[in-house]
């Protein structure tokens, strides 16, 4: 899998899990072709998950938060006005815009976006023209979860 397919397989589920168990697809199992048994880093594939899973990451479509279980959740661009729009069905932690940096000594820093100060203006006008319940439709398992 390459990053274009990558971008595919988030589109096209809407909600995917980095590499958490759960109710969504897992990003990793995609790249890897089979189920990844414990830490991805040691997967043969380690260093393609890696190069993958930080190019979606940085993906303008793409918003990386802890929608599920407080584990890395992709969102794609599609389902965010139904997120918007639910949004009170939410943790405001949840809804966090997450994004990493990687330091020139290897560490690892996490930036936060408190939620709604991530949210495009196009993104708030479309949000403001779904219900409730429509919103909870397009979010589906995650709203339940």
């Amino acid at each position: 899998m390459d990053h274009v397919q990558a971008m595919a397989f988030v589109r096209t589920h809407g909600i995917v899990l980095a590499s958490a168990k759960g109710p969504f697809p897992r990003l990793t199992d995609a790249i890897a072709g089979e189920p990844v048994r414990g830490s991805w880093w040691g997967h043969p594939k380690g260093k393609e998950i890696f190069r993958i899973l930080r190019g979606v990451a940085e993906s303008d479509d793409v918003l990386v938060c802890r929608l599920y279980g407080g584990k890395v959740t992709y969102v794609h661009r599609q389902l965010w006005p139904a997120l918007v729009r639910a949004a009170a069905h939410f943790k405001p932690e949840q809804l966090a815009k997450l994004r990493e940096e990687h330091t020139v000594s290897g560490k690892h820093i996490t930036h936060e976006t408190a939620y709604p100060g991530w949210v495009p203006e196009e993104t708030r006008v479309a949000a403001g023209k779904l219900t409730e319940s429509e919103a909870l439709e397009q979010l589906g398992q995650c709203a339940d979860a």
